[in-house]
């Protein structure tokens, strides 16, 4: 019995061949990637063993693509939740402790009711229990100071944080795209 076509996604590099996002990673599904293949969009860097086939043609599946334009990366990543977390790694900012996204919130360091804006140098990620804490207090106040000073990252630093947690799945001819500009160990 065969893999599905479902399980067949296709990592999607940029025309520099790194991955377009490490988290959420880059991946088409296998109706978008073949899409792309025949608009003329991509090239395919590496296949399946799954063919997929029609009365006229047939196919191995693409596991790895690249963009034919290169796609400008933005420099300023959008101020969302998600990213607050993944600037903050994904650990409370005030007991340090790792959570899952539906465990975490985030506070306000300087909370709104004292004149606190919802920017990032003002807001880092809390656990429920320590956001409870805190409350509406100033950090001196609570005796509670983050771990760092909450900043605006860039969207290089948010790509280099996320390839620390890599996606559940990882198909083997994604690994040379994913981590080929890390530093080598000396032999």
């Amino acid at each position: 019995m065969g893999v599905s076509p479902e399980a067949s996604p296709a990592l999607v590099l940029n025309a520099d061949f790194r991955p377009l996002s490490y988290f959420p990673l880059s991946v088409w599904s296998w109706q978008e990637a073949i899409k792309a293949v025949f608009l003329g969009r991509v090239n395919v860097v590496s296949e399946y063993d799954r063919v997929v086939r029609s009365p006229g043609w047939q196919m191995k599946l693409p596991s790895v693509i690249s963009l034919k334009k290169y796609a400008p990366m933005e420099r300023s990543p959008a101020f969302t939740r998600f990213n607050v977390f993944l600037r903050d790694k994904f650990m409370c900012q005030y007991c340090g402790t790792p959570h899952p996204t539906n465990d975490l919130t985030f506070d306000h360091v300087v909370p709104r009711c004292r004149g606190g804006r919802t920017t990032w140098q003002n807001v880092v990620t809390a656990c429920s229990g320590c956001n409870l804490i805190k409350g509406n207090r100033l950090p001196r106040d609570a005796g509670m100071f983050p771990s760092q000073t909450p900043y605006r990252p860039t969207s290089f630093e948010l790509q280099d944080i996320g390839r620390a947690f890599p996606p559940n799945y990882l198909h083997e001819s994604w690994r040379d795209y994913l981590y080929w500009d890390t530093e080598l160990e000396a032999g």
